[in-house]
């Protein structure tokens, strides 16, 4: 981003840290409109003709996104998880009955599985020389928990899934990413951009997510491939990823695993405030994830995508910028202590 501002004239709007100018259409100040839109250059040429593989389309913004750039004109390399036991999310994407909609079994924490999606979609493009235009690493996994209640065993599992399955994949796509000089867009979140109490196993993957993005928009500039990370807000409430009987098994789960001190010094009701805490942020989040899809897409579309997208409601993005550029002892203040 800094290499950005060197070489391009500046301006400011709210909904982003740092921006260079771009081709404005019909220039929008969020803060006068119910959505914060962004002024949004030309799409690419010939949709139709180029090819998406998606991670984690079992179910949430995968699937969703899955059906949305099919219906835009998309060839859809659509992995999950499940698909190998025929679970609803794939079955559903197969039942479309499409030449377009094609889904795949991909775990990406699984190498091999991993190397079989590559020779998969290369077999599959009309023109594997030309390569393959879009890589969104969507899949992921989250949960909750004070650092001293999270266990070791299920930091690595957390990460497993959205860092290292993150870079797995890109590796092994990025050839025919690089030949087709398409795009990679990496799902991370609010919390990739600032700490949250009880959220630390998720922070730290997502924090990875967006320094291995930066690094690779950097090596990948020459290439003429572009590189976006989407960051969401609280969108739990569409995705279904913790329900109330989730955030119960998953509580019951970290209090027996917890060692015997720890529960002692903080005792029972202290940790059931927390769980509390967590259902409450859970039934807040917001029902529609088309603000989610609409930024994917653009940066899959647009002939010049924003290095960072932000869909998230006002109070999330304030928290953000706040959080990100303020003193840690005004934010602190206001956000934490």
């Amino acid at each position: 981003a800094f290499m950005d501002v060197l070489t391009e004239p500046l301006y400011i709007l709210p909904d982003c840290s740092i921006f260079s100018c771009r081709p404005v259409q019909g220039f929008c100040f969020p803060f006068f409109t119910p959505t914060g839109r962004r002024s949004y250059a030309s799409e690419i040429d010939q949709i139709g003709s180029k090819a998406v593989l998606i991670t984690g389309c079992d179910s949430g913004f995968g699937f969703s996104l899955a059906k949305h750039l099919h219906s835009k004109g998309f060839i859809v390399f659509a992995g999950c998880l499940f698909k190998d036991k025929g679970e609803a999310g794939s079955q559903e994407l197969d039942n479309m009955k499409s030449e377009r909609m094609r889904t795949i079994q991909l775990n990406v924490c699984n190498s091999q599985e991993t190397e079989r999606a590559v020779e998969h979609v290369g077999a599959s493009l009309k023109d594997p020389q030309k390569g393959l235009w879009g890589l969104v690493n969507n899949a992921g996994v989250s949960t909750f928990g004070d650092i001293e209640f999270t266990s070791m065993e299920t930091y690595k599992e957390v990460a497993e899934v959205n860092l290292w399955g993150t870079v797995q994949t890109t590796k092994a796509f990025l050839p025919l990413i690089r030949r087709a000089k398409g795009r990679v867009v990496n799902i991370s979140s609010m919390m990739g951009r600032m700490g949250s109490p009880a959220r630390s196993s998720y922070c730290i993957t997502k924090f990875g997510v967006e320094a291995f993005s930066d690094c690779l928009r950097y090596e990948m500039h020459p290439q003429g491939v572009k590189v976006c990370v989407v960051e969401p807000g609280n969108f739990i409430g569409a995705t279904n990823l913790y329900t109330p009987e989730r955030i119960k098994a998953i509580a019951e789960k970290m209090w027996k695993e917890i060692p015997e001190i720890v529960r002692k010094d903080y005792g029972r009701k202290y940790f059931d405030e927390q769980i509390a805490k967590m259902e409450s942020y859970c039934n807040s989040g917001s029902p529609d994830t088309s603000p989610v899809i609409n930024s994917i897409t653009h940066a899959l579309t647009s002939s010049s995508p924003y290095a960072r997208y932000h869909p998230m409601d006002y109070y999330w993005w304030l928290r953000v910028q706040i959080m990100t550029h303020m003193p840690a002892a005004i934010s602190d203040r206001i956000y934490i202590y």
